[in-house]
């Protein structure tokens, strides 16, 4: 009986230190390593922006009354010519019809002193009456042939005033704000316009650059034409953080340098067919860029402690080194461009760092490797090999 306990006993300890052989020391943990080298990138660079209607046109009343009726309402699309406002209209019908009856007196007026020329003409010819007479007849008909023309003129006065009762749009646009109501009193002098209409169909976008950030996209142009041409498309970031889905181009670039801010004034055209831009609106152009010579690193090395930036850097002896760096945020949201910290040549942990302890000893492998072994334990587990599926 003795005997048996030894035996299990020695059994046991066998076991046991089998299984400190394959797993009492640890295995060195393989980590995926990058050595950086320089490249170029492709940055985009924000200015704010307001949005502006191709035409923005203030609406005023060229003549004076009460708003009888409103025929539109703000945010309405409307297209040249469309009523918006109609203004009593009952004073300049009036006039026009005066207007038309003075017409009509003037009109009889020449007819019958046409009558009397006529037939002065022929006394003359029998030398019945002198040339003075006939000369008095004729002036007096040119008199009534220039009452008829005035008559006619304040006939068109009248009439494109009554016209005028009823305000149209001068061109396609969007309504903007109506302070006027019903039966509010207008004339040509009000201070503020009945309403604003913006011809969105292409709006403008204005925006201010640095003096050296132009020059560094048109140092090769020559005049403000070539340097335009330069400039690349620009896209647009709406105020909800979303990008507007078509392109613009600049078109304009200011003569003249803001001394005070050192900044150039440019306008871009954006097409908006849907009429998602508004003109008065504000947004983000953003204007593409190249940085050669950079060096950039996967947004999944890094360990951010309070709002600070670290990377495992690999040393000599396959320990890693916890680094600062400074680092700018590309539009890819994938990198970090690295300013500050790291140097060509280095190599850095790219995955796992959350696992990392500065000083910690590691296996460096390549991305590519990683990817291979990920594969193969993949294979083995597919396979049913649970030994190097765990291993």
């Amino acid at each position: 009986m003795k005997s048996r306990i030894v035996l299990f006993a020695f059994c046991v300890a066998l076991l046991s230190s089998c299984g400190n052989k394959g797993n009492g020391t640890g295995k060195v943990p393989e980590y995926a390593v990058q050595e950086l080298q320089k490249t170029t990138a492709n940055l985009t660079t924000a200015y704010p922006a307001t949005i502006k209607g191709k035409q923005d046109v203030e609406i005023r009343p060229q003549v004076s009354g009460f708003i009888t009726k409103l025929c539109v309402d703000e945010g309405a699309t409307v297209r040249k010519g469309q009523v918006l406002f109609i203004v009593d209209p009952t004073q300049y019908e009036a006039a026009v019809r005066t207007a038309k009856a003075a017409v009509a007196t003037a009109e009889a007026a020449v007819r019958t002193q046409q009558m009397t020329v006529d037939n002065k003409r022929e006394l003359n010819k029998k030398n019945i009456i002198s040339d003075y007479d006939l000369s008095m007849a004729e002036n007096s008909l040119a008199q009534t042939q220039a009452q008829l023309a005035q008559a006619k003129a304040q006939l068109t006065t009248a009439q494109q005033n009554l016209s005028f009762t009823q305000v149209k749009s001068p061109s396609d646009g969007v309504i903007n704000d109506i302070p006027y109501r019903l039966g509010a009193l207008v004339s040509p002098s009000i201070a503020t316009p009945m309403t604003t209409v913006s011809e969105i169909e292409e709006v403008y976008v204005y925006f201010s650059m640095t003096e050296k950030e132009l020059l560094a996209m048109t140092k090769t142009g020559g005049t403000i034409k070539e340097e335009i041409s330069k400039i690349p498309s620009i896209k647009l970031q709406l105020i909800d953080g979303t990008e507007y889905s078509i392109e613009g181009k600049v078109d304009a670039i200011t003569g003249v340098i803001d001394q005070s801010t050192g900044s150039v004034s440019m306008r871009a055209l954006f097409p908006n067919k849907e009429h998602i831009l508004r003109s008065g609106g504000t947004a983000n152009v953003l204007i593409p860029y190249t940085m050669e010579n950079v060096i950039t690193i996967p947004q999944s090395a890094t360990v951010e402690i309070q709002d600070k930036k670290f990377v495992y850097v690999l040393q000599p002896d396959n320990t890693v080194k916890y680094t600062e760096i400074k680092i700018f945020n590309l539009d890819n949201g994938k990198e970090y461009l690295v300013t500050s910290g790291l140097n060509p040549g280095d190599k850095i942990v790219i995955e796992g760092v959350q696992s990392l302890k500065d000083g910690q000893s590691i296996q460096p492998i390549t991305p590519a490797q990683k990817e291979a072994n990920y594969q193969q334990h993949l294979k083995d587990q597919h396979d049913g090999n649970l030994a190097t599926a765990f291993n």
